[in-house]
């Protein structure tokens, strides 16, 4: 079972993952985006460190609504509303319950990853973080593990895709060859799910 301390764990690891590969984002989103991707959610991300810490909110669902709403208020772009909403959907999900399993957990973030969908029109091949969250969701009922190599490997893939949404969409033919930002975050936030997973001797396997 998945407690409040976990996703609590989630969300700081995220942060950390976030705070080292921050120029690495922010180098991805340079040629094909607004050159602030790794800056965006490393504010974002620190904030709702610091949110979590002040508000010790009592639920797995609260502690991802809180998380979502300040991404929503902190970070700029498209990053915030899209990782915001993915956050809080997720959180609704859960509902009020103290502890979810792991299977409870993965129905839960597929509706956020569906909420993301929805609220940026993106599929599956349009090079989005939606080419990261799909298959990194299909594989979360087999393990956090598999969960993040089909998240790492959905977005390398996205550097051989013509981009058909963002502001990547407006190069056109010259967004290929450029892994996108978005992927590569979602990733990170799905690799930490292991590291939250180890922390707290959750299976994860």
């Amino acid at each position: 079972m998945l407690d409040t301390d976990f996703f609590r764990r989630w969300m700081t690891a995220t942060a950390a993952a976030v705070d080292r590969e921050a120029e690495r984002l922010t180098a991805l989103d340079s040629p094909i985006g607004d050159a602030d991707h790794g800056s965006n959610l490393q504010r974002g991300f620190t904030a709702v460190v610091a949110t979590l810490e002040k508000e010790a909110p009592g639920t797995p669902g609260t502690v991802l609504v809180l998380a979502g709403r300040q991404l929503i208020s902190t970070v700029g772009g498209a990053s915030g509303p899209l990782y915001g909403t993915l956050l809080r959907r997720t959180g609704k999900a859960l509902g009020e319950a103290a502890e979810v399993g792991e299977e409870q957990f993965a129905d839960a973030l597929r509706a956020g990853v569906d909420a993301v969908m929805a609220l940026g029109g993106a599929a599956p091949g349009d090079k989005t973080m939606v080419d990261a969250l799909v298959p990194a969701v299909d594989a979360l009922g087999d393990s956090f593990t598999a969960a993040g190599a089909a998240a790492e490997q959905g977005a390398e893939a996205t550097t051989a895709l013509q981009a058909r949404k963002g502001r990547a969409s407006y190069l056109g033919e010259r967004s290929i060859g450029h892994q996108d930002p978005g992927a590569t975050s979602s990733a990170l936030l799905i690799a930490a799910l292991l590291e939250a997973a180890e922390d707290s001797g959750a299976s994860g396997e």
